[in-house]
């Protein structure tokens, strides 16, 4: 359990200011007079006295506040270059931005909640206790912003008025944290403080790249204070660690809806895709995958393209489970992302007409980007997040540097992607959910789609998400369990999170439950009898995946029953393939779907293992493990350890 405004605001503390009267006192000071007229419109009491504090703390020698007007947008741009953090390249509105050479991905081992003494959080998470937070914050970030502007945002996650939308300040002295904020989120300064009044809350976020010096790496720190929903990141300039109305923020909601919304919201990590089916009928897909594990591409194949990474799922009057991305841009990475397997967002990325800030890739002599996977001859020279590069240039440890970060990324805004339903993405009412899928980077075991046969079984699937460690986070890999792809950012354990997965998707309020399923993109040849890490599938198979969930939610076929769930037939992907123009052997069909048992087995093993170190576990986790477990072991026992789809149908 979380109490929200327990133990002493650090913020507040540290900044001291106390009052509306002290902090327009010091807006007064810090502020010219077109800035102070700006912030002068936001009359929230506690809004106000958040921005004072964080200004009293980190005495910066001028503040910029962003109302999201087109003159204010314009000057962050211009205000990134000058200060160095982009640099223009060839194409219109692109810049590229470059983060330290250590600091490409989430710091995981630097990202600590700040708890109360009675206070624990997930076993996968690192916490300080607010006393050493407070003297850390204090010590780091006391002036951190002497010699700097201060950029102060008001945004909101969510279309404005959304019955699950946060508002939220973006504090910082980065322009491109700033500049990102302006293209992956709502301005709400207009609204600001009704959207306070609204939701209840404001969340803060506190963020200074310091110096700049990467010998201050080691100073570097992502702290999360649970009690206040402040963010406070230092030292840092990776997106991911320093623009925290992101994952940081997403922290704070699911803390809200496990313990606050219990059975009326979900926070997800995500995409919401709609995807066309026949009649030009459309349903929405919320799907969740570890980053860096495709969530990107699946959602680029739906027709109304909603969101990438996010998702705020609640039950509305109605009865229909109902989604809205907090964002309306894509932080995307690029690695892989070519014209083939992503046609739309390769428009946005190599032609006119859209803003992009890059970071991490290659940049050649002409100024043009290029990355790993591009589908392009990558030029021989250029630079890139290590510096000058060259094709053979390796490492202190004499591993070779290739052109781009595994990590590079691409920015901007949604409504560029030709398939964003931009009415529907901004609709508060939010989007009906009636898919619900489930994924990692599992190379050996599951089958590339399995329904759950119930709401409880679909929770299960999602818990058991495994997946090979990716490059968003630095310091991580190997294979490691990801429960529902959303396990770096539950704050408290994860039995109070499956608690309320479990109350959620049983809850009477639903009058139409959503079809849950586990769909899986990276089983091997090697895994299936052939050789090699070579994968069965290939990007363009997601559409047939999708393509044939939109058909069963509707009715429209059937499946096959197995104790892990259902699976569809033969007949009914060969179709849906040959509408992607590809020929679907049954050979594939059969490696793709054989139940292999021994693995599946483990799996539960692990999974049960892990859980059982856990305390206060929802018994209905085990209960389903031991069902699926009896029906394995009994298939094993009739047909061996690799049951045929055939042998399924017969042992119907």
């Amino acid at each position: 359990m979380i109490t929200l405004k327990k133990g002493i605001d650090i913020l507040s503390d540290l900044g001291g200011i106390k009052t509306v009267q002290e902090a327009l006192m010091l807006f007064e000071k810090k502020c010219d007079q077109a800035n102070l007229a700006k912030l002068q419109k936001i009359t929230h009491q506690e809004a106000l006295l958040k921005i004072a504090n964080a200004i009293a703390m980190m005495q910066p020698d001028a503040v910029f506040v962003n109302t999201g007007s087109a003159a204010d947008i314009q000057a962050i741009r211009k205000m990134s270059i000058a200060k160095g953090e982009e640099t223009p390249l060839t194409m219109p509105d692109h810049t590229i931005h470059f983060d330290y050479t250590k600091e490409q991905g989430r710091v995981v081992d630097k990202t600590l909640y700040i708890v109360n003494e009675d206070e624990d959080v997930s076993v996968m998470a690192k916490k300080i206790l607010r006393q050493d937070g407070h003297a850390y914050i204090k010590e780091q970030m006391t002036g951190i912003a002497q010699g700097k502007t201060l950029l102060i945002g008001f945004f909101s996650r969510g279309p404005i008025g959304a019955q699950a939308s946060l508002p939220a300040l973006e504090i910082t002295t980065s322009t491109y944290v700033m500049h990102s904020a302006n293209l992956l989120y709502r301005n709400a300064y207009a609204h600001f403080d009704a959207e306070l009044a609204r939701a209840g809350y404001v969340i803060t976020n506190v963020h200074s790249e310091g110096a700049g010096d990467p010998a201050d790496f080691p100073k570097m720190r992502v702290f999360m204070d649970r009690s206040w929903l402040t963010t406070f990141s230092m030292h840092c300039t990776y997106a991911g660690n320093t623009l925290l109305m992101k994952k940081g923020n997403h922290r704070f909601a699911v803390d809200l809806a496990t313990y606050y919304q219990k059975e009326s919201q979900l926070s997800e990590h995500m995409f919401i895709t709609g995807l066309r089916g026949p009649g030009g009928r459309s349903i929405y897909f919320a799907g969740a995958a570890p980053s860096g594990c495709g969530k990107t591409t699946t959602a680029m194949v739906g027709e109304d393209f909603i969101g990438d990474d996010l998702a705020q799922i609640w039950i509305d009057d109605q009865g229909i489970v109902r989604a809205v991305n907090p964002e309306c841009g894509i932080f995307g990475i690029v690695e892989d992302v070519n014209r083939e397997g992503d046609p739309y967002l390769m428009k946005c990325l190599r032609e006119p007409g859209c803003e992009v800030i890059w970071s991490n890739v290659l940049i050649d002599e002409n100024k043009v980007p290029y990355w790993v996977g591009c589908g392009e001859e990558i030029p021989g020279k250029g630079v890139n997040y290590t510096g000058e590069w060259w094709k053979g240039k390796v490492d202190e440890d004499g591993e070779p540097i290739p052109p781009s970060n595994p990590n590079a990324r691409c920015t901007l805004l949604s409504a560029n992607m030709p398939n964003y339903n931009e009415k529907m993405a901004e609709d508060p009412k939010g989007v009906p959910i009636k898919v619900i899928t489930y994924s990692g980077r599992d190379s050996d075991t599951m089958p590339p789609i399995v329904v759950a046969k119930t709401p409880d079984q679909g929770v299960a699937i999602g818990a058991s998400i495994l997946s090979a460690a990716t490059a968003t986070e630095i310091g991580v890999s190997g294979v490691r369990r990801q429960p529902w792809a959303n396990e770096p950012f539950i704050p408290g354990a994860l039995a109070d999170y499956m608690d309320a997965q479990f109350i959620f998707f049983n809850s009477p309020k639903i009058k139409v439950k959503p079809t849950m399923a586990g769909i899986n993109y990276f089983l091997t040849q090697g895994a299936r009898g052939g050789e090699g890490n070579k994968l069965l599938g290939e990007k363009r198979d997601v559409k047939a995946w999708l393509g044939w969930l939109e058909l069963y939610a509707n009715g429209d076929v059937k499946a096959i029953e197995t104790p892990i769930g259902f699976i569809p037939k033969y007949e009914d992907l060969k179709k849906l393939f040959a509408g992607i123009e590809k020929e679907y052997l049954k050979e594939l069909y059969d490696k793709q779907f054989a139940l292999y048992v021994d693995n599946i087995l483990g799996r539960i093993d692990l999974q049960t293992a892990a859980y059982r170190k856990e305390e206060n576990v929802p018994p209905r986790l085990f209960e389903i493990y031991e069902e699926q477990r009896k029906g394995l072991e009994s298939l094993k026992a009739k047909y061996g350890s690799i049951v045929a789809v055939e042998q399924l149908m017969e042992a119907l």
